[in-house]
Protein backbone atom coordinates (compact mmCIF):
# COMPACT_ATOMS: atom_id res chain seq x y z
CA UNK A 1 0.00 0.00 0.00
CA UNK A 2 1.51 3.55 -0.96
CA UNK A 3 0.31 7.09 -0.10
CA UNK A 4 0.82 9.80 -1.70
CA UNK A 5 0.77 13.95 -1.02
CA UNK A 6 0.66 16.66 -2.63
CA UNK A 7 2.62 20.28 -2.46
CA UNK A 8 2.86 23.21 -3.47
CA UNK A 9 4.55 26.88 -2.74
CA UNK A 10 5.12 29.77 -4.36
CA UNK A 11 7.43 32.76 -3.63
CA UNK A 12 8.11 36.01 -5.07
CA UNK A 13 11.47 37.43 -6.57
CA UNK A 14 13.51 40.89 -4.60
CA UNK A 15 16.85 41.80 -6.07
CA UNK A 16 20.14 40.49 -5.18
CA UNK A 17 21.22 36.40 -5.78
CA UNK A 18 21.94 33.88 -5.63
CA UNK A 19 18.58 32.40 -6.18
CA UNK A 20 18.03 29.14 -3.83
CA UNK A 21 16.18 26.28 -5.30
CA UNK A 22 16.12 22.45 -4.76
CA UNK A 23 18.77 22.79 -1.79
CA UNK A 24 21.40 24.29 -4.62
CA UNK A 25 22.51 27.99 -5.20
CA UNK A 26 21.75 29.12 -8.72
CA UNK A 27 23.29 32.07 -9.61
CA UNK A 28 21.05 34.89 -10.35
CA UNK A 29 19.89 38.55 -10.50
CA UNK A 30 17.76 37.74 -7.62
CA UNK A 31 16.47 35.59 -4.70
CA UNK A 32 12.76 34.07 -3.52
CA UNK A 33 11.59 36.18 -0.58
CA UNK A 34 10.21 34.52 2.94
CA UNK A 35 11.01 33.92 6.33
CA UNK A 36 13.31 30.81 5.89
CA UNK A 37 15.56 30.41 2.66
CA UNK A 38 12.44 30.53 0.73
CA UNK A 39 13.43 27.33 -1.74
CA UNK A 40 9.89 26.87 -3.08
CA UNK A 41 11.33 23.10 -4.28
CA UNK A 42 11.82 21.76 -0.47
CA UNK A 43 8.63 23.50 0.36
CA UNK A 44 6.47 22.31 -1.87
CA UNK A 45 8.34 18.73 -1.34
CA UNK A 46 8.10 18.78 2.14
CA UNK A 47 4.18 19.52 2.71
CA UNK A 48 3.79 16.74 -0.01
CA UNK A 49 5.89 14.18 2.35
CA UNK A 50 3.77 15.50 5.06
CA UNK A 51 0.68 15.49 3.64
CA UNK A 52 0.57 11.63 2.14
CA UNK A 53 0.81 10.64 5.86
CA UNK A 54 -1.77 13.26 7.08
CA UNK A 55 1.38 14.53 9.45
CA UNK A 56 0.70 18.59 8.38
CA UNK A 57 2.43 20.86 6.56
CA UNK A 58 5.87 22.62 6.52
CA UNK A 59 4.21 25.78 7.95
CA UNK A 60 2.79 23.44 10.66
CA UNK A 61 6.33 21.89 11.70
CA UNK A 62 8.36 25.24 10.84
CA UNK A 63 6.02 28.08 12.09
CA UNK A 64 7.24 31.60 11.02
CA UNK A 65 7.22 33.01 14.05
CA UNK A 66 9.89 31.18 15.99
CA UNK A 67 12.92 32.49 15.55
CA UNK A 68 15.27 29.45 14.64
CA UNK A 69 13.20 29.41 11.54
CA UNK A 70 14.50 32.68 10.48
CA UNK A 71 16.98 32.16 7.21
CA UNK A 72 16.47 27.72 7.78
CA UNK A 73 18.22 25.71 5.01
CA UNK A 74 14.81 24.23 3.60
CA UNK A 75 16.66 21.22 2.68
CA UNK A 76 17.19 20.73 6.77
CA UNK A 77 13.67 21.24 6.86
CA UNK A 78 12.76 18.36 3.98
CA UNK A 79 15.14 16.61 6.27
CA UNK A 80 13.69 16.84 9.63
CA UNK A 81 10.11 16.14 7.75
CA UNK A 82 11.64 12.69 5.95
CA UNK A 83 12.91 12.06 9.39
CA UNK A 84 9.51 12.12 11.14
CA UNK A 85 7.58 10.08 8.04
CA UNK A 86 10.36 7.82 8.49
CA UNK A 87 9.98 7.34 12.48
CA UNK A 88 6.26 6.90 11.62
CA UNK A 89 6.53 3.90 9.49
CA UNK A 90 7.19 5.46 5.95
CA UNK A 91 9.76 5.74 3.51
CA UNK A 92 9.75 8.05 0.76
CA UNK A 93 9.00 5.99 -2.44
CA UNK A 94 9.52 8.42 -5.03
CA UNK A 95 8.76 12.54 -5.84
CA UNK A 96 8.00 14.73 -8.98
CA UNK A 97 8.34 18.42 -9.21
CA UNK A 98 7.48 21.20 -11.43
CA UNK A 99 8.70 24.27 -11.21
CA UNK A 100 7.04 27.08 -12.98
CA UNK A 101 8.89 30.04 -13.74
CA UNK A 102 9.82 32.12 -17.12
CA UNK A 103 13.40 32.47 -15.38
CA UNK A 104 15.72 30.44 -14.21
CA UNK A 105 15.66 27.48 -16.65
CA UNK A 106 15.73 24.45 -14.80
CA UNK A 107 17.55 22.46 -16.93
CA UNK A 108 21.34 23.14 -16.59
CA UNK A 109 20.30 22.76 -12.92
CA UNK A 110 17.99 19.57 -12.81
CA UNK A 111 20.93 17.13 -11.94
CA UNK A 112 22.28 18.91 -9.17
CA UNK A 113 18.84 19.38 -7.59
CA UNK A 114 17.77 15.85 -8.09
CA UNK A 115 20.78 14.89 -6.39
CA UNK A 116 20.50 17.23 -3.40
CA UNK A 117 17.22 16.70 -2.97
CA UNK A 118 18.14 12.63 -3.44
CA UNK A 119 19.87 12.52 -0.52
CA UNK A 120 17.60 14.64 2.47
CA UNK A 121 14.66 12.07 0.75
CA UNK A 122 16.70 9.13 1.59
CA UNK A 123 16.09 8.07 -1.88
CA UNK A 124 18.34 7.51 -5.15
CA UNK A 125 18.43 9.91 -7.88
CA UNK A 126 16.81 8.52 -10.18
CA UNK A 127 13.34 8.49 -8.12
CA UNK A 128 13.19 11.92 -7.88
CA UNK A 129 12.37 13.97 -10.60
CA UNK A 130 12.35 17.37 -11.63
CA UNK A 131 10.97 19.47 -14.47
CA UNK A 132 11.06 23.33 -15.45
CA UNK A 133 7.69 25.22 -17.23
CA UNK A 134 7.03 28.70 -18.22
CA UNK A 135 3.38 30.19 -17.70
CA UNK A 136 4.00 31.59 -21.32
CA UNK A 137 3.84 35.26 -20.16
CA UNK A 138 0.79 35.12 -18.27
CA UNK A 139 0.26 36.47 -14.95
CA UNK A 140 2.50 37.07 -11.98
CA UNK A 141 4.70 34.33 -12.88
CA UNK A 142 5.09 35.60 -16.51
CA UNK A 143 5.92 39.09 -15.39
CA UNK A 144 8.78 37.41 -13.16
CA UNK A 145 7.07 38.26 -10.09
CA UNK A 146 8.39 34.83 -8.99
CA UNK A 147 7.97 31.51 -8.89
CA UNK A 148 6.00 28.47 -8.24
CA UNK A 149 6.43 25.10 -7.29
CA UNK A 150 3.97 21.43 -7.27
CA UNK A 151 5.16 18.66 -6.04
CA UNK A 152 3.64 15.33 -5.20
CA UNK A 153 5.52 12.20 -3.20
CA UNK A 154 4.70 8.71 -2.92
CA UNK A 155 5.43 6.82 0.13
CA UNK A 156 5.53 3.43 1.45
CA UNK A 157 5.59 1.48 4.04
CA UNK A 158 9.31 1.64 5.97
CA UNK A 159 9.53 -2.36 5.77
CA UNK A 160 8.89 -2.73 2.25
Amino acid sequence: MSRTGIGYDSHRFAPGGPLRLGGIDIPAEQHLTGHSDADAVCHALTDAVLGAVGAGDVGTLFPDHEAVNKGRDSIEMLSIAVDRVFSGGWRVESCDVTVICEQPKIGPHRDAMCERLAHALRVKAGHVSVKGKTNEGMGWIGRREGLAVLAVATLVPRNS
